[in-house]
């Protein structure tokens, strides 16, 4: 049997498709079994066993996490190209009208996905999407609507030795010792109304370097970069931090997210990253739907207020300037530094 899986775009979302995937494997542990992903946010999975071949789907360069290499293919490459793999099965994890158009134009007999943007009469068998259910297990309903029974629903990931031995220097490099204990700071999120204020992060940065003798590694994209190096510290601190945006790719940032003490950060794929490769998380979340995007794991601390715009889900411009957000203090985040090192 061939089966495609189709889910491209968003680092979070490649993450959280890992349960579903081991348990198709567990269903089907014979099937060729191909992913449809996006250029470079598809990297963070691309270890993965239980895929044979991932296909990377270049038509849109919209999201900075999505810049393909050489030029970008059109729709009708991708049906030309997936109908003569004659795939029997198709789940269409992706929730859009053209995920669905893509799979019936390509021949695929059986599809099965999200009842979504009127696009069921596409589909051979419809899946109800629930709204307020964690993403993850929205996938595994995929899988449930066939009759398959769900085994697990953790997370994890898969670092190769060439990733981490590249990781080690590129720290090295970067002024970091090899045996020296760093936190990551993640300040930035794919719209900018997720996003804490930059001031309160160089503070816990200051918080961090001055007073939990850890070293701070800012991550992120070339085009974050700037961002970073312009922040403006109130205090002196003893070790400036490092600033590895644009100088790893997200294979390499998994490596450098696993050997982190702790992550701290916006609502963000990078967030998802570190929870498959078990590194503790501290999450500031504000306008989208907790309960739907929270990061998975037992050990993370998980910030958030309580007003009664929230979430928005970002449907809107936001009148309040930011509420959720700026209600996050800066000692609530110390206090949630100080108990997750001590966990």
């Amino acid at each position: 049997m061939k089966i495609l899986v189709v889910r491209y775009r968003f680092i979070g979302d490649m993450i959280l498709t890992i349960p579903f995937l081991r348990n198709l494997r567990y269903k089907y542990p014979d099937a060729q079994i191909d992913m449809l992903v996006a250029p470079n946010s598809g990297e963070v999975i691309e270890n993965c066993p239980y895929v044979n071949n991932f296909i990377f789907f270049d038509t849109t360069r919209k999201h900075k996490y999505e810049n393909g290499k050489g030029k970008k293919k059109s729709f009708f490459y991708y049906v030309s190209r997936l109908r003569k793999e004659k795939y029997d099965k198709a789940y269409i994890l992706k929730r859009s009208l053209s995920s669905a158009l893509l799979c019936f134009f390509s021949g695929i007999k059986e599809r099965i996905g999200y009842d979504t943007e009127g696009r069921g009469f596409l589909l051979t068998k419809k899946v109800k999407y629930n709204q307020k259910k964690h993403e993850s297990l929205c996938f595994l309903d995929v899988l449930e609507a066939e009759g398959i029974k769900i085994k697990d629903t953790y997370l994890e990931n898969w670092i190769k030795e060439s990733d981490k031995i590249k990781t080690e220097q590129i720290l090295k490099d970067s002024g970091l010792g090899s045996n020296e204990p760093f936190a990551v700071i993640n300040a930035t999120a794919s719209n900018e109304n997720k996003m804490w204020d930059l001031n309160n992060f160089a503070l816990i940065t200051e918080y961090i370097t001055n007073n939990k003798e850890l070293r701070v590694v800012y991550t992120g994209a070339k085009s974050d970069f700037e961002l970073y190096e312009n922040m403006k510290f109130n205090n002196k601190m003893n070790i400036s931090p490092v600033n590895l945006c644009g100088k790893v790719n997200l294979k390499e940032c998994l490596a450098v997210l696993k050997k982190a003490e702790f992550i701290l950060g916006n609502d963000s794929g990078n967030l998802h990253m570190a929870s498959s490769v078990g590194t503790k998380v501290i999450g500031l979340y504000g306008p989208m739907p907790f309960e739907k995007w929270r990061v998975l794991g037992d050990n993370n601390i998980l910030l958030k207020a309580d007003l009664d715009c929230m979430p928005c889900s970002l449907k809107r411009k936001c009148p309040k300037n930011k509420a959720c957000m700026n209600a996050i203090s800066v000692d609530e985040v110390k206090n949630a530094i100080d108990k997750i090192l001590a966990r």
